[in-house]
């Protein structure tokens, strides 16, 4: 008898750090995980939690205002950031959205001036500009083999740059991104991902959420673990209604895609 899949999902200051919707991408996670018969275990690490690196699959971080990033980033520093390098060295799945991807980067400096320490897992560093990105974000990724996009929403005035050590999740074909300048969105590094995508993200991108997945089960199983097919034609249409919209918008704007 085969033996049964198992993923612990840690779900990193749930009560702080939680805003437009982020939970339902560990609800994605663990439903598309149950509908496969893989068994999957939630836990949440928030302030005074360690973590243990040798038993994550795969991390989850939210986004938060400037003052849940201040609260959370001093109990970072303490008691989860090494064990966070380690585990992303060690290859570690890990999805960080808005506030979560700006700590785990170097640094995130605010419109106070006060610089907010990262943890350093991403090359990359935020700086709160002048104005708010806000909207429906389309994003291409190069990275995958059939270019595939990924859908959500921005909401930050935080620009984000990466230096040589990450790439970008992909490509910015309707929205802001990471600055609102140099096209990107998110960060990649080893399995960290990095993005602004609210909305929830996964929901609406099932063929991403299968790549988190498939990289935490291969960690753990090794590389011959195959995900089940999933009938996710309502996933899709939601992920074409979003870009139907914001190609919509896009040429109301601009006159062109």
């Amino acid at each position: 008898m085969a033996e049964r899949l198992r993923l612990t999902i840690t779900h990193l200051y749930p009560e702080l750090m939680n805003v437009y919707g982020d939970r339902g991408n560990i609800l994605a996670l663990a439903r598309r995980c149950e509908w496969r018969g893989i068994e999957v275990r939630e836990e949440a690490a928030t302030l005074g939690d360690r973590l243990n690196p040798g038993a994550l699959d795969l991390v989850f971080f939210g986004g938060g205002q400037d003052r849940e990033q201040e609260v959370v980033a001093p109990d970072l520093q303490v008691t989860k950031a090494e064990a966070l390098r380690e585990a992303a060295e060690a290859g570690v799945t890990m999805l960080l959205v808005c506030g979560g991807y700006q700590l785990l980067g170097k640094f995130f400096r605010t419109h106070t001036g006060t610089e907010i320490p990262g943890v350093g897992v991403l090359d990359a560093w935020t700086i709160a500009g002048p104005r708010r990105l806000i909207g429906n974000v389309v994003v291409r990724c190069d990275w995958d083999p059939q270019r595939r996009t990924l859908v959500g929403f921005e909401n930050h005035s935080g620009q984000t740059f990466l230096g040589p050590a990450c790439q970008p999740l992909g490509s910015v074909l309707v929205g802001g991104g990471n600055n609102g300048t140099d096209g990107q969105e998110g960060a990649i590094y080893r399995n960290v991902f990095g993005c602004y995508l609210h909305g929830s993200l996964l929901p609406k991108n099932p063929w991403f959420a299968d790549e988190l997945l498939r990289r935490a089960l291969a960690r753990r199983y090794g590389p011959e673990v195959t995900l089940a097919p999933l009938d996710d034609r309502l996933e899709v249409q939601a992920h074409d209604a979003v870009a139907r919209r914001a190609r919509q918008l896009r040429r109301v704007r601009s006159g062109a895609w």
